[in-house]
């Protein structure tokens, strides 16, 4: 059971007024810098597409006459076909790791990857891109129905509030079980410290969410700490998601020993999703939100361009 004090912060202190303005912004950096890059629609091979005008071309007889632009024959006394290209509705899921090593004893980790979340969730809504939020813990549960528009952005900040962090992540068991459906390509964001049950099984994990329809991209929660812990002597460690408790004397070596194992870790589950395409960053909990969160739409996600 997680102490009071982690599942009742108040809004504020997640996602005050500041906060919120920055990110409004930081929309319209994004959206500025997509005009500058005049990208055309991105083509993907699902399904759910709509029809938008791009240019006219002159009809020719093999033709269906329906395409003809009447009004523009009616204007020109010739015959034009209006183009279309076709976009796709992307969808965008959010899966939020919410167990205990998520917030304890490092707080710092949560309001972090809360803050992923709603950003994510913000780009999603204001770009008419369906929204789909998920927690994962023992297994994968949706949070909310899939949402369009900006008028649900209330919705997704009261449920991320609501979220209560403990337990275990069984990560392998939870990217089984998400399948997002061949009728719903679009973006997968995991945000996640990725410790799992057992660290060693995180590359069997990325095996299976190599099979999920879409662009994946997962980001690393971690706090300072727990790369370099400050320790020294006699120790008591407590593991926060089992409660297993184990003594030990630590010295600088151990410590420098350590902190090549979580270097390595990292670097293995790098190397396991850059072997299925998917997306790996680090953040740490006490980076400036704003620059690690334009660096991660910066290195490709469609929800950037779109």
């Amino acid at each position: 059971m997680l102490s009071p004090m982690l599942n009742t912060l108040e809004r504020e202190d997640l996602f005050d007024t500041a906060f919120l303005e920055r990110l409004r912004m930081l929309a319209l950096r994004l959206r500025k810098r997509r005009e500058l890059m005049k990208r055309g629609s991105q083509s993907t091979p699902a399904t759910g597409f709509t029809r938008e005008f791009k240019d006219y071309r002159h009809y020719t007889p093999k033709e269906d006459y329906r395409a003809i632009d009447w009004r523009l024959y009616a204007r020109l006394g010739k015959l034009f076909v209006r183009l279309y290209e076709e976009t796709q509705e992307l969808n965008l899921h959010i899966l939020l790791d919410t167990s205990a090593s998520m917030a304890k004893p490092h707080p710092e980790k949560r309001k972090q990857a809360l803050r992923f979340a709603v950003a994510l969730a913000y780009l999603g809504l204001t770009g008419q891109q369906r929204v789909n939020l998920h927690t994962m813990c023992d297994t994968v549960k949706q949070e909310l129905p899939p949402l369009r528009g900006q008028g649900h952005m209330e919705k997704i900040m009261n449920a991320l509030m609501r979220v209560n962090f403990g337990g275990v992540t069984d990560l392998e068991r939870c990217f089984n079980d998400f399948n997002p459906g061949r009728q719903r390509y679009g973006v997968i964001f995991v945000i996640s410290d990725f410790y799992g049950r057992d660290p060693e099984t995180t590359p069997q994990a990325v095996t299976r969410a190599s099979v999920w329809p879409g662009e994946s991209h997962f980001v690393q929660i971690f706090h300072p700490q727990e790369r370099e812990p400050d320790l020294d002597g006699e120790v008591e460690l407590a593991e926060v998601e089992t409660g297993e408790r184990r003594r030990f004397w630590l010295t600088k070596r151990d410590v420098a020993r350590y902190t090549e194992a979580f270097d390595a870790f990292a670097e293995a589950t790098a190397a396991s999703c850059a072997s299925r395409q998917i997306d790996f960053v680090q953040c740490r909990s006490d980076d400036p939100f704003e620059e690690r969160f334009l660096e991660l739409l910066m290195r490709g996600a469609l929800l950037g361009s779109v």
